[in-house]
């Protein structure tokens, strides 16, 4: 159901990409520009505008009942997404700490709440001229999220065959029954006693970012390792279309977080999955990813 709309065509189409763009290119996912500070670079990605059915279909394995009733979402404009969560190496580079349970500069950044990524927002705003970053909302997470697929997963659908054990989620996620797998620092959480996991581990944590297969618009770990705030709170689903929408953004409205996680198990690991919580909740199982508008 997902189409780019008529206003579809790509910034870059013209050879002109943001002035705040450190280097710009095509491959076979798409156009993409990225964005420096200091040693710390990060690609983005185009979103492509367009109509695509959020939520999840009753019959979907794992599904709550907040993730319906599935409704078409028409979003009347495209915007830049990081293609991984935002890394401790950037946010060290913006920052100047590091809050991560898990450190090492390419693994996502942990540890933060919503109102500190607003803090780190602010402060890389205002270090490049004409750059204005913010979160992406719940709707724009879950368009970019499924990259034109209507699957539990952009890869495919899911079978769930324990509490910790997708093995659909393999190729393309770190979540409860794999990020044990190669984990090498010391201070991993102890997964011993998780229960069914698709691979015996007992350290676990967050992984560098990029190791899984991407969507098919070229974005890494939209599922699994760490999950992302979004720039909204909670909208109650109805059966409606809606355009653009936006759940409440009062300074104590909960904010939405999607994707999923390491530590989660298998059924938190999907496209339609949500959770909220405070602005003001940390948890090593937080991070983000930033989205900008084409100008």
């Amino acid at each position: 159901m997902s189409r780019s709309g008529t206003s579809g065509r790509h910034p870059l189409a013209d050879g002109h990409p943001p002035d705040w763009a450190s280097g710009w290119g095509q491959d076979r996912y798409g156009v993409f520009v990225t964005l420096t500070v200091d040693d710390a670079t990060q690609r983005m990605r185009w979103i492509p505008p367009g109509t695509f059915r959020m939520g999840s279909p009753e019959d979907e394995p794992g599904r709550w009942e907040d993730e319906g009733p599935r409704h078409a979402v028409t979003l009347t404009r495209g915007f830049w997404l990081f293609d991984t969560p935002c890394t401790q190496r950037l946010w060290g580079a913006v920052m100047a700490d590091n809050p991560s349970r898990f450190r090492s500069p390419d693994r996502p950044v942990d540890n933060v709440s919503w109102n500190d990524v607003q803090g780190f927002l602010k402060r890389l705003n205002g270090r490049i001229p004409g750059l204005s970053l913010g979160l992406p909302t719940e709707a724009q997470w879950e368009h970019a999220c499924r990259a034109g697929t209507e699957t539990a997963l952009y890869s495919g659908a899911i079978a769930i065959e324990g509490e910790n054990n997708a093995p659909a989620l393999d190729a393309v996620a770190w979540y409860g029954g794999n990020s044990g797998v190669g984990f090498e620092l010391d201070d991993g959480h102890d997964s011993s006693g998780w229960p069914e996991k698709q691979y015996p581990h007992t350290r676990a944590g967050t992984h560098p970012v990029g190791r899984k297969q991407p969507n098919p618009w070229g974005l890494h770990d939209m599922l699994g390792n760490v999950c992302e705030w979004c720039a909204d709170g909670w909208r109650d689903y109805t059966a409606d279309a809606v355009t653009d929408p936006r759940g409440p953004e009062t300074d104590d409205a909960e904010r939405v977080l999607r994707g999923g996680s390491w530590i989660l198990d298998a059924r938190f690991v999907r496209g339609a999955i949500r959770r909220r919580f405070a602005p003001d909740a940390r948890g090593v199982l937080f991070g983000f990813r930033c989205a900008s508008g084409p100008a």
